[in-house]
């Protein structure tokens, strides 16, 4: 193992005997870091499967297809019906509507089916000596440590996903401490074996971590006429749902709007030919949950589903994706027209979307923020000086 360049060379043994300096002097007690200590060893392939990690690179319409299942929409019922007091409970106490959590609850783990298989210490600890997002894993080390300490877990059973999340709603043990709760009256946060705790703790990031608004939608499925100005269509552009009623916009079978000042945002996942959502103020506690535009959309479409709504309508036709090494080039082209875009990976990312966007504006293409092969080929032909200045930019 060589030694981490970010602690000036100082060596794994040293660097773990900071950190439970650290630790103490955060509260931790010794019983709970003697407990812990033969689980804080280091494995370098944690630290390879995090650099070589790809984020969504799919369709929408694929991932949710596959993720938002009829038969997790029903498995989503049926546990509300099963734990109905936990989710009532939830939803009063938090404002948290049941299909919310089970959504999240059924992408998560399949309901607590597929939580991981790892023991946890090991990956957080190597995570927080490489250094990539070092002082992050230093305190989730930290946290995981508290977790311990506090009685909810032992170290044995700190089993979870290889980048150190745990239970059944993947709380990384900086949330497991903060917002865990014991919803079953047993005296431990256990969000590993207990359902209640799983509903109530996951009802209390989303309401206090997340802040989301008693009362209020979350995503919508929306019918966009073609005449609509597709620049508005961006989760930036707020605006009353009466605005977008004046602009042709209805509910996917046709129903008008609420002429109303609710505000809400366009969301095109897969651009103008795709499907169409209202996103909420709510939406945005998805977009904290998870930062990929299309798990977020299918955390929230998945929710609307095991609350009631019917399935997404079918496109009216074919929504061509650039192949990876094309959206790679357009991103680099984009970088050349003075873009930041983010990495240059081959991903639609937020940075990627908003560059794209500005572009089809300059070069008069429908502004719907979706890469098109006729965007490539302007782009292959379009001068430096023509492009975007050098100061457009945004965030990821």
């Amino acid at each position: 193992m060589r030694a981490a360049a970010c602690h000036n060379g100082q060596s794994f043994d040293r660097f773990l005997a900071e950190l439970k300096q650290r630790a103490v002097a955060d509260g931790v007690s010794q019983r709970a870091i003697a407990a812990a200590s033969p689980y804080l060893t280091y494995d370098q392939g944690i630290v390879n499967r995090d650099r070589g990690q790809r984020v969504f690179g799919q369709l929408f319409t694929e991932f949710a297809g596959r993720m938002a299942a009829s038969y997790r929409m029903q498995n989503g019922q049926q546990h509300i019906k099963a734990h109905a007091a936990a989710f009532a409970r939830a939803e009063k106490e938090y404002g948290v509507p049941p299909a919310v959590i089970a959504a999240f609850w059924g992408l998560e783990s399949d309901f607590g089916a597929n939580m991981g298989n790892l023991p946890v210490l090991p990956s957080l600890v190597s995570l927080a000596y490489d250094c990539r997002r070092s002082e992050r894993f230093q305190n989730e080390t930290i946290a995981a440590l508290k977790v311990i300490d506090r009685g909810d877990l032992a170290p044995d059973e700190m089993i979870g996903s290889w980048a150190g999340e745990l239970g059944q709603t993947q709380f990384l043990p900086t949330h497991y401490v903060t917002y865990a709760v014991d919803y079953d009256g047993d005296g431990r946060r256990n969000l590993l074996r207990s359902a209640p705790d799983v509903i109530g703790s996951t009802a209390n990031y989303i309401a206090t971590g997340l802040k989301w608004r008693r009362g209020e939608p979350w995503l919508e499925e929306i019918r966009v006429p073609q005449s609509f100005p597709w620049e508005q269509a961006d989760l930036t552009v707020k605006a009353p749902r009466s605005k977008w009623a004046g602009l042709g916009v209805s509910y996917a079978d046709g129903r008008p709007l609420p002429n109303d000042a609710l505000e809400a945002s366009v969301l095109l996942p897969m651009g103008r030919n795709g499907p169409a959502f209202l996103a909420y103020a709510n939406f945005a506690a998805y977009t904290e949950w998870n930062n990929s535009l299309i798990y977020s959309t299918t955390a929230g479409y998945l929710a609307t589903r095991i609350a009631g709504a019917p399935p997404m309508r079918k496109a009216s036709g074919p929504v061509a994706q650039l192949p990876f090494n094309e959206i790679k080039e357009l991103q680099q082209l984009l970088v050349k027209a003075g873009f930041d875009v983010g990495k240059v990976d081959g991903v639609l990312g937020q940075q990627s979307r908003i560059a794209v966007k500005t572009m089809q504006l300059r070069l008069g293409l429908p502004a719907d923020s979706w890469p098109t092969a006729e965007l490539l080929v302007r782009m292959r032909g379009t001068p430096r000086a023509q492009a975007a200045p050098a100061s457009a930019t945004a965030t990821r």
